[in-house]
């Protein structure tokens, strides 16, 4: 579909670029040429990753990244730049969900998720944005959710932090496009993923079985299919996309908006065990 070198000469910094989509992207823009930046809380799974995309001749620089944390991303940006000269993409990929009744959540719960996923994006995009403005342009693309615009039940904390990353998309794509910096953002449906699957699929409630049944086309997306919309969204060639969200759902928020209601059906007494079993699991991937 696309040229072998369409990103030659790009450097494309990914946050959550160690793992899952984050790290299947970076493997796609890499294949077209491009230089990659991979953030990631976890040093071990960065240099992992890093290792296995230098297999597709990019030139890689992991870096430990905290996104919520401005001196973390303006240190990941400043060493970027010495390593690659300028950064010419950003695609805000970092994450956090976990399902929850809203009653049930704590404080710290809501403001984890809204941190890593608003607040960290902002981060990025502003430090970043910067450094654009200066260099003559940009591309910034940021991975959202359908539920971004609808809404969705037990993701309250994640459906509130996406809505912000779509607004601030929209709004920066009128405000910095005299600056020649485009942004655009990504709704994915279910693509399965390690760490997602672990929060957001408890195993033995039949949740994958119906959230595959309630699509469409009747399967979760694949990796592939987003990383190569990316590789699009990114290029010269999608010079003319300004503030568009592009939909990669297999038309499952179109059957039935809010991808997480249904677990209406979940006794009170699951969740209780459910929410013990998080606990011990890490938010940001």
């Amino acid at each position: 579909m696309f040229e072998k070198d369409l990103l030659a000469g790009k450097t494309v910094l990914i946050t959550g670029g160690g793992t899952g989509l984050g790290k299947s992207m970076a493997t796609r823009l890499g294949d077209l040429g491009a230089n990659l930046i991979i953030a990631s809380r976890k040093a071990e799974v960065l240099e992992a990753a890093a290792k296995e995309l230098r297999e597709t001749g990019a030139g890689v620089l992991p870096f430990t990244c905290d996104v919520r944390k401005p001196a973390d991303v303006q240190e990941m940006v400043s060493r970027g730049l010495k390593e690659f000269d300028q950064i010419d993409v950003l695609v805000n990929n970092a994450a956090g969900n976990f399902v929850s009744p809203t009653e049930m959540l704590t404080p710290g719960g809501f403001k984890v998720i809204v941190d890593i996923v608003l607040n960290g994006t902002f981060n990025c995009t502003q430090t970043v944005g910067r450094q654009m403005m200066e260099q003559g342009g940009g591309t910034i693309l940021n991975i959202v959710t359908t539920y971004a615009w609808t809404g969705s039940g037990y993701v309250v904390p994640s459906a509130c932090a996406k809505a912000g990353v779509l607004a601030m998309t929209r709004s920066l794509a009128v405000e910095w496009a005299k600056y020649k910096i485009r942004l655009n953002a990504i709704a994915p449906g279910p693509f399965p993923t390690e760490g997602a699957w672990q929060r957001l699929v408890p195993p033995g409630l039949g949740i994958e079985r119906a959230m595959k049944k309630r699509i469409p086309l009747k399967r979760f997306g694949e990796h592939q299919e987003l990383a190569n919309l990316a590789a699009y969204l990114v290029s010269d060639g999608s010079g003319y996309i300004n503030g568009e969200v592009v939909t990669i759902d297999g038309g499952e928020w179109l059957k039935g908006a809010g991808e997480f209601n249904d677990l209406d059906k979940i006794p009170r007494s699951v969740w209780k065990g459910l929410g013990a079993l998080r606990k011990g699991k890490g938010k940001q991937s």
